[in-house]
């Protein structure tokens, strides 16, 4: 934003309501980071998972489940830069092609931290929420 420039008043409210809603999401990159190179994708990462999160702040959900779908996404962001530290050559590959590459219809990847098939099935439904946004939001580019 340029020196000058002001804020739309909804972009204001909608910047507090996440805030408010992940008050240490500045943080996630960092806290995902295996090397400190990790933290550019993180970041990247993080700015996909914006619009997803204000979008679930807008449909009324419970705290609960607010709470779930945001402690899900930071799960995912922590897979994929799992990933890319296990195999380097995915740090050339464009961030979005990436988290198509780890999600679908049916959810996300394996959690590699040995979750209960409960924690599994709780973390897919995040990632299939999220596969459905972005696949919206592709299409209406295309």
């Amino acid at each position: 934003m340029g020196k000058g420039a002001v804020k739309e008043p909804g972009a204001i409210v909608a910047e507090q309501a996440l805030a408010a809603y992940c008050p240490d999401l500045a943080d996630w990159p960092a806290s995902w980071r295996i090397e400190e190179r990790d933290v550019a994708p993180g970041q990247q990462i993080l700015e996909c998972f914006k619009p997803f999160l204000l979008h679930l702040l807008s449909l009324g959900l419970s705290k609960k489940t607010l709470h779930k779908h945001r402690d899900n996404l930071w799960l995912l962001g922590g897979e994929i830069i799992g990933e890319i530290s296990n195999a380097p050559k995915l740090r050339k590959r464009p961030i979005e092609a990436l988290l198509f590459s780890v999600l679908d219809e049916e959810g996300g990847p394996l959690l590699s931290h040995h979750e209960s098939e409960q924690e599994q099935r709780a973390f897919d439904s995040t990632c299939r929420k999220f596969f459905r946004f972005l696949h919206r939001g592709k299409d209406q580019i295309a």
